[in-house]
């Protein structure tokens, strides 16, 4: 057998362990949200910065399945990354010499809105899965996602908060890892380094945990230590166009914040005060409408046009009968080629509304804000919310490698010829419409403590440089931050082939 049909073979054969890692990622916040936290519980578990139970059991599991050669090869990084690595020491090649692949995959999900699911798609939990004995209710469901397959295969779909986003990725990370180290001594490993890391925090902070690793794990560090591509593998299935996309770009992302500080004072009496709110609500209805009309948004023809919604809010008063104080709103910035976060900014700070507010006698203050939260490891970023867009070129021989990659070890397992959201022989190149950490690797060209060699081939982008990205990864981009969430399990063993495969193509090329 050569190398495709061995990865194959043992991909195949990874589908239940990769089945059972990620439903018990899935379900162990269950084991906590309910809990008080005298008694360990945790009603954030799962979420950004609440991390550590399901991470702990995915160390346990990377070094029970064997995807690790020792168990001191998987450790936490003080951000509270979980970080592996595999490689073949005895292949006779300098470490420097080799090429280095990262993998990243993030951890935490968004909020599970777990009462909801009950209410609204039936048998169906959060974290639980489907519930024995309950009906599902189909309608609800097809009618909330973006796409599912037809009712006779729902046997093959894997529900509940983080199966589409994007857990089902990182089990396939740790399942590739295993793969590469049975079949080292077959070259699978042969002049490849591929460090994997299971991310936190990315749902709030996108791009923090690489913010971490590509800052300080290539300061200082030799060739070894620097990428010379990077796979995410964030879901990449479109409901309308397929499963496993290969993704080679998305839009770039940062959060405006305007604070409007009035004047407060009894309800009874509003011409004593300055109401934030009801002049916030105005600046509110004027961006939203600007957007509507592309007013100040450029277009790409790959990327596709920057977007802006209003995304969180905060109302400081001192009661329901009262002028506030003080209204704090973001504004979710999407950014596209051709777009800065300096512009960005000044389009909100310039809205006729704002002046009127100033002019009224209330103070506007429009930026970008800091995120602070620490870490599940008590690790505070302290980083701005601007999160860079990035693409590789078509061209780049990572893309290649990947298109390779694909007719070899994932068409092999596509049954049929898919429509809609299913999966498709042929492999089709694209981009992300949402954000993934890939805007936390791209690093200042002008950074004089990180050498990259020329022989890395990165990316340059204005101010920013970055190795290849792309990104393939199981779920349906459409389906992810829904109730009634799920994979398609049959997407597992593709994108487990996939990652196994890859270096050793990437390195052959």
């Amino acid at each position: 057998m050569g190398l495709d049909d061995r990865i194959l073979e043992l991909a195949r054969q990874s589908l239940p362990d990769a089945t059972e890692l990620l439903r018990e990622a899935i379900r162990i916040p269950s084991d906590y949200v309910d809990r008080p936290p005298e008694t360990g519980g945790d009603p954030s578990c799962g979420l950004s910065n609440h991390e550590g139970p399901r991470l702990e059991y995915l160390r346990a599991k990377i070094v029970e399945l064997g995807a690790v050669d020792r168990p001191e090869d998987v450790s936490f990084d003080a951000f509270g990354n979980l970080c592996w690595t595999v490689q073949d020491p005895d292949d006779g090649i300098a470490p420097a010499d080799k090429t280095v692949i990262f993998f990243d995959g993030h951890t935490d999900t968004v909020q599970a809105l777990r009462h909801r699911w009950r209410e609204t798609a039936g048998g169906v939990d959060a974290y639980d899965g489907l519930v024995e004995g309950v009906e599902l209710d189909r309608d609800f469901l097809r009618q909330e996602l973006g796409y599912l397959p037809p009712d006779d295969e729902w046997n093959h779909l894997l529900w509940g908060r983080g199966s589409a986003d994007q857990l089902g990725g990182v089990v396939c990370q740790i399942l590739a890892s295993r793969i590469l180290l049975q079949l080292k001594s077959e070259g699978a490993l042969r002049g490849v380094i591929v460090r994997s890391f299971a991310t936190v925090a990315e749902e709030d902070n996108d791009g923090g945990g690489p913010m971490y690793f590509m800052r300080n794990e290539l300061t200082g560090g030799g060739p070894e230590k620097v990428p010379d591509v990077l796979i995410l593998t964030e879901g990449t299935g479109s409901s309308a166009d397929g499963a496993l996309g290969i993704y080679r770009g998305q839009r770039g992302r940062m959060q405006i914040e305007v604070v409007i500080t009035g004047k407060s004072c009894h309800g009874s009496m509003p011409w004593e005060g300055r109401n934030p709110l009801e002049f916030g609500g105005a600046i509110l209805a004027e961006a939203a409408q600007r957007y509507r009309d592309g007013v100040g948004f450029a277009d790409d023809p790959f990327l596709g046009a920057g977007s802006r919604t209003a995304s969180w809010a905060r109302l400081e008063t001192p009661s329901d009968c009262a002028v506030p104080e003080r209204f704090i709103f973001r504004l979710d910035r999407r950014l596209t080629a051709g777009e800065d976060p300096q512009s960005a900014i000044a389009d909100v700070d310039q809205l006729p509304t704002v002046a009127a507010a100033r002019a009224a006698g209330l103070t506007v203050e429009v930026g970008c804000p800091t995120y602070d939260q620490p870490t599940w490891t008590g690790y505070r970023p302290g980083n701005r919310q601007i999160y860079p867009g990035w693409v590789t070129p078509e061209e780049h021989p990572a893309i290649a490698a990947a298109v390779d990659t694909y007719r070899r070890v994932v068409s092999p397992l596509v049954e049929g010829e898919g429509t809609e959201g299913a999966m498709r022989r042929e492999p089709r190149v694209s981009r992300w419409v949402f954000s993934t950490d890939g805007v936390g690797v791209p690093l200042p060209v002008d950074d004089p403590e990180i050498q990259i060699p020329d022989s890395k081939g990165w990316v340059a982008s204005g101010p920013f440089r970055h190795p290849a990205m792309f990104g393939i990864g199981p779920g349906i981009e459409h389906n992810t931050h829904k109730i009634g969430e799920c994979v398609d399990t049959r997407e597992l063993a593709p994108v487990i082939a996939f990652y196994a495969r890859f270096p050793s193509i990437l390195r052959r090329s």
